[in-house]
């Protein structure tokens, strides 16, 4: 079996059914994980890495899914069906949703290990020399002011994703299962 049969059928079953899980149960997951670890920094640098990891993983099903979908479209003759039709337009728009909340973790990962460094640099230098307590919070400060701001972002990019993987998944799932149970 060549590669891209692996796109057009798993096992005999249409691929893009099965490569939409990975989306609709992945995407979610990892805006759960990213949402987790901007609310609590603790979280944040212990579990930075499996929340990575399942995004990055998340993020590269969607085009998979999307090309397994393209290509069953095409397999079924392109039908005009409209609700079909408005699968595929938001299918087509979800990677850059899934890219640019992949980048802001990426942000918040970065901001945030900056942050804990000059937050332990100024409790060491505090330490060291208790007459400048008063000029050591201000680097810790904007590096944890810029890693709040990536989380707000982070946690509105995860909330806008989610919600367009569902749009994305809903519509899929209408444009198969509409007529079924319509005596």
């Amino acid at each position: 079996m060549n590669p891209g049969e692996l796109l057009n059928t798993i096992n005999g079953l249409p691929a893009h059914p099965l490569l939409v899980h990975a989306v609709v149960v992945l995407i979610p997951l990892s805006a759960i994980g990213a949402v987790l670890i901007s609310v609590v920094p603790a979280w944040r640098r212990r579990y930075w890495l499996p929340v990575l990891a399942l995004t990055v993983v998340a993020v590269a099903a969607v085009p998979l899914a999307k090309e397994a979908g393209e290509r069953l479209f095409a397999r079924l003759g392109s039908p005009n069906d409209p609700v079909l039709r408005r699968h595929t337009e938001l299918g087509d728009h979800l990677l850059p949703y899934a890219l640019v909340f992949a980048a802001l973790l990426i942000l918040l990962l970065v901001f945030g290990r900056l942050a804990d460094r000059a937050w332990v640099a100024a409790v060491e230098m505090a330490q060291q020399e208790p007459d400048i307590i008063d000029i050591a919070p201000s680097p810790p400060r904007l590096w944890r002011v810029i890693t709040v701001l990536v989380s707000l972002l982070l946690i509105a990019s995860a909330a806008v994703v989610t919600y367009q993987v569902y749009l994305t998944g809903d519509s899929g799932s209408s444009s198969v299962w509409s007529d079924v149970g319509r005596g």
